[in-house]
Order: structure tokens, then C-alpha cells, then sequence
């Protein structure tokens, strides 16, 4: 029984280091999926990633201006001003993201994947109106249809004409807007959050994004720069879920070693007889440390398995909430789990199989 518990508390240990890192590899997937091929070449915004962007419209949209002038030099094919802002909510489910650009140029000049289901898209007659096409997931989280009305606030009000076709998990959760109308109901007249570039060729974005950076005073990213952000903020929050689980997993060490020293001190009579036969001391260390590190193992498989649990229920929320998996058991995040298992069983285990092979057989075998 002892043993079965230690087995248990192992379990849950690793069970819970497998859930949590599994966030960080299933976001990891899902922006390099989902935000490779999709987005701006050039994202241009007064504060980078690195400085931690946030999306309050600050850049002055003369920029926009700027840019279209060095478009021809610079070879933009489309110049896009963004307005972002967030429509939260204590119900998780019902946020949302309020992305406004240029009614003419629609949705599929910052998301050319983007598709309407229902309705219609966005068309220049609709500058300045209260219309917005909506994200399939936003749509089904919100309650909305063809002809709904959507409160931005106390004062601005929007009726959606439009429902995109289920694409992206994340672009699914968008509520996009003209932008004169999402500048006015924020308050924002004048100002956007970003610039969305499109390059003639996207090969030359990183040149691209230096020069407007020099010229123009602005921070202009690509979405490798975008990519990398994400990559170093996932490893930050990897390093944090590592070091919270890294808690559970010592309890369960000292568990393992609990159990092993007491199975050797229960044992000592029969680790004298097998001394008094002729086994020798690395024998009986050997054989210790094998009984730590298959208990280890055991529990490892099981936190393996009871992870995967977790890992499903994740992703039945994550789908419900924005239609994404946001937990992923990947090959080295099971390589890793298995590792810290057996070492752990190997770190609990030496202390008690060190004991094991230093008794003194004659005053084992006289031990009742």
C-alpha cells in the first residue's frame, strides 16, 4: 500500500509538470502555425514587442501618410492602419478583440485566409457606419448572428453584416470594424495602433522594417521579429510552470526515498543473507537503486497517462473558448517527463541503497 501511494504521489507530480508544460508547446504550435502565413510582412507601432506592445491607439496616423510615400522605394504593395482594442469581460468567453481598418481594403488586407460565411464583407460605403463582420468563434461565444446588435460601449452601437467561415483560432475571436467607426467609439480620432505592411516581396522585410525604423522614428517588426517574441515569452512562462511543478516532483522524491529507506530497513535481515552468501555490496546497491528507479518509471508512465487526460480537457475548453488547442504532449516534453522521473527515483534512491550495502551482516543477522 505504501509503495501503491509513493507510485500515486509520483503520478500527480509528473501528471501536473505535463499539463502545465504542455501549455507552452501547444501555443507555442498554434502561433507558428496560425500566425506564419497569415499577418502583415511589416507590423509598424510606436512600441515594440520587445517593449511590450500594447494595442491603445498612440501612433499618429499622419505615419500612415509617411508611408504610403516610401511605398513606391520601399516596394508596399498595401498599407493598412490598424485601431485594436479589447472588449473584456469576467466571462472569458465573452472577450473579444475589436480589430478596425480601412472599410475598401476589408478583412483580407491584414488576413487574405479570412472568408465569409454568411452576410457580406466589409465595402468602402461602409466607412464611418456601424457595421461589423465577425469571427465565426466570437459569433458562437457572444450570441451573435446576422443582424445583431453589438454594444462597444455605453454611446456606440454596431449591427454585424457579416460572419467569417471557421479559419484561424485566433482570427475567429476577432470583431472587425471600420476604422473610422472604432476610432470614434474609443475615442481615438487621429491616432491607430499599428500599420499593417505588405511587402512585393516578403524576402526583403527585415531591410524594410530597418529603414522605415531610421526614417520614420517608429518601430517596424516582422513577423519573425513576432515569432521570436513569442518564443522567448514562452520560454519565461515554461521556466515559471517548470519551477512551480519542480515543487510537486520534490515531494514525490522524498516520497520515493521514504518508501525505499523504509523497504531496507524492513528488509535488513535478507540483505545480511544475501551479504552472508557471498553477494557483494554493489549487489545489494544495485539492486536498491533498480527497485527506486522502476517505481519512478511507473509513476512516470502514469503521470504520462493522467497528463494526457489533463491535456484533453485543456483543449475541450480552450476549443469551446476560442477554437484552439492550447495544450500539446509533445516527443520532447515526453522524453522530459520520463527523464526527471528516473532521475528522481535515482536521487531518492542512493541515500537507502547506500545504507542497504554498508550493513554490518552480523549485527543484521542478529536483529529480531
Amino acid at each position: 500500500m505504501r509503495t501503491l501511494l509513493t507510485a500515486l504521489g509520483i503520478t500527480v507530480a509528473v501528471a501536473s509538470m505535463v499539463v502545465f508544460l504542455s501549455l507552452g508547446e501547444g501555443i507555442r504550435k498554434v502561433f507558428t502555425a496560425e500566425l506564419g502565413g497569415i499577418g502583415p510582412d511589416v507590423q509598424v507601432s510606436l512600441s515594440g514587442f520587445s517593449q511590450g506592445f500594447a494595442p491603445q491607439p498612440n501612433l499618429p496616423e499622419t505615419a500612415v501618410g509617411d508611408l504610403r510615400k516610401l511605398a513606391p522605394e520601399l516596394g508596399l504593395t498595401a498599407v493598412t492602419p490598424v485601431v485594436m482594442a479589447v472588449r473584456g469581460s469576467l466571462d472569458v468567453s465573452q472577450s473579444a478583440v475589436l480589430y478596425g481598418l480601412p472599410a475598401a481594403q476589408g478583412v483580407g488586407a491584414v488576413f487574405p485566409r479570412a472568408r465569409v460565411a454568411s452576410g457580406r464583407a466589409l465595402t468602402a460605403a461602409d466607412e464611418g457606419r456601424g457595421v461589423a463582420v465577425i469571427g465565426a468563434k466570437a459569433a458562437a461565444n457572444l450570441h451573435l448572428g446576422l443582424g445583431s446588435a453589438l454594444n462597444l460601449n455605453r454611446r456606440s452601437r454596431v449591427q454585424v453584416v457579416g460572419v467569417l467561415a471557421p479559419e484561424s483560432g485566433l482570427v475567429d475571436s476577432f470583431i472587425f470594424l471600420p476604422i473610422r467607426t472604432l476610432q470614434r467609439a474609443e475615442g481615438a480620432e487621429g491616432r491607430v495602433s499599428l500599420v499593417a505592411l505588405k511587402l512585393e516581396d516578403p524576402r526583403n522585410a527585415r531591410t524594410v522594417a530597418r529603414t522605415i525604423s531610421e526614417r520614420l522614428n517608429v518601430e517596424a517588426q516582422t513577423q519573425s521579429d513576432f515569432l521570436s517574441f513569442v518564443e522567448r515569452a514562452l520560454r519565461i512562462s515554461d521556466a515559471v510552470r517548470f519551477g512551480i511543478s519542480l515543487i510537486a516532483l520534490i515531494v514525490g522524491g522524498l516520497a520515493v526515498a521514504n518508501t525505499v529507506m523504509m523497504g531496507v530497513f524492513e528488509r535488513t535481515r535478507e540483505f545480511a543473507t544475501l551479504r552472508a552468501i557471498g553477494a557483494r555490496p554493489s549487489f545489494v546497491r544495485t539492486l536498491v537503486l533498480t527497485e527506486s528507479l522502476l517505481l519512478a518509471l511507473v509513476g512516470g508512465v502514469g503521470g504520462l497517462v493522467l497528463g494526457l487526460g489533463g491535456i484533453a480537457a485543456v483543449n475541450a475548453y480552450t476549443q469551446n473558448l476560442a477554437g484552439i488547442d492550447a495544450a500539446a504532449l509533445t516527443p520532447r516534453l515526453t522524453l522530459l517527463a520520463l527523464g526527471i522521473s528516473l532521475l528522481l527515483g535515482l536521487i531518492s534512491g542512493l541515500l537507502p541503497a547506500r545504507s542497504a550495502s554498508r550493513l554490518q551482516i552480523t549485527d543484521a543477522l542478529g536483529r529480531v
